[in-house]
Parts: C-alpha cells; sequence; structure tokens
C-alpha cells in the first residue's frame, strides 16, 4: 500500500482544525511543533521532508502534550541532537517510549512499517537498544489494554477506519511486537532451536 502523507494530512486537520486549532503541515529538514499566534491562529505540527513516518512520530508527540505544553514552541523540550552521551541517551530513550508507542499503533493502523528509532547514529547508538524496544513494547501494550490518550485513540479509529485495518489492527500488532522486541520466551525458543 502506498501512502501519501497528504491522506495523514487530510484526516489530522479534519479531527484537530477545528476542536484543537491545530494542523499538520509538510515541512523541510527539521521537524517542530508551532504554537498557536493568538487567538484566532493554529497550532502547526510540521514534519520533516513530507515523511509519512516524520508525520505519525510528531503527531505521537502532540498526542501526549498537555494543554500548557501545547502553548510552547516544541512543547517547551530542549532538544540534544544525534551525538548524545551515554547519560543524555538514557534520558532521551525514557522520554521517547510514550511518543514510540502510539506511533507504532498509528503506523499498524494505517498499514505501514514501524521502525524504532534511538536517533543516535553520530553518538554510541542505544543506552540499552534491548531496553529500550521492550519498553516501547510495553507501553504499546498498555495504550492497548488500558485505552490511549484521547487525540490519540480519536486518530487511532480514524487510521483503522480510512484504512481498513479495524479488524486486524490487534492480531497485526501482536505479529509486529515480536519482530520490533521479541518476549523473553520466544528468545529463549529460538535459542533453543539453535542449540539442537
Amino acid at each position: 500500500m502506498n501512502h501519501s502523507p497528504n491522506e495523514l494530512i487530510m484526516l489530522f486537520n479534519d479531527l484537530f482544525r477545528e476542536s484543537h486549532r491545530t494542523i499538520l503541515v509538510k515541512g523541510g529538514d527539521e521537524p517542530e511543533y508551532r504554537p498557536a499566534d493568538g487567538d484566532n491562529g493554529l497550532a502547526q505540527i510540521v514534519f520533516a521532508h513530507g515523511y509519512y513516518a516524520s508525520a505519525l512520530h510528531e503527531i505521537s508527540h502532540w498526542c501526549i502534550a498537555g494543554e500548557y505544553r501545547r502553548t510552547l514552541h516544541d512543547y517547551g523540550y530542549w532538544y540534544c541532537p544525534d551525538g548524545r552521551t551515554p547519560e543524555q541517551q538514557r534520558e532521551f530513550e525514557q522520554v521517547e517510549i510514550k511518543p514510540q508507542a502510539l506511533e507504532w499503533l498509528f503506523s499498524i493502523a494505517a498499514g505501514t512499517r514501524f521502525h524504532i528509532s534511538v536517533d543516535n547514529l553520530s553518538g554510541d547508538g542505544a543506552a540499552n537498544e534491548q531496553a529500550f524496544r521492550q519498553g516501547v513494547r510495553a507501553q504499546a501494550s498498555h495504550y492497548l489494554t488500558h485505552g490511549l490518550p484521547h487525540r490519540a485513540g480519536l486518530l487511532l479509529d480514524a487510521l483503522k477506519t480510512f484504512y481498513g485495518t479495524t479488524d486486524t489492527h490487534a492480531s497485526n500488532w501482536h505479529r509486529d511486537a515480536e519482530r520490533i522486541a521479541p518476549s523473553t520466551s520466544a528468545k529463549n525458543s529460538s535459542r533453543k532451536t539453535e542449540i539442537v
């Protein structure tokens, strides 16, 4: 299935332009969140290079940000770029668990392939990639069991309806979970197979 970011822009803007005065916008090199300028302005979620996956990731951050954070440029967070120290990377991985869990669920709803990202190619890579993967898997599972944040739930339902994945979303997520972060029993089973 070929995915156009224009489809995602249409879905997002139909859902949130009026209710949350926020729109999704194609951008250039760097993604960013621009809060509304004045009472009649619209906040903008700008995603990088027109990439569908970048849009899903930036939307995920917006879905988690509270009302006050949505009044601040880039939600008021300081971003430490690629090339982070091990300590900075540990902090990065902690704050990325929730947005990447949402991005993963959105990706499955849209029928696209999710790629987990530690986003530290110029540094030492992940602080603990296995723990990060398991953390993202656990958070996604928690969302599926206990419910997503309100705005994320609205978008997930819209994506499932638009891409026709309502009936397959749960089974597709369980299958993909083993690709992204294999469970301990799956790892042990594959080790036993290798030994035999």
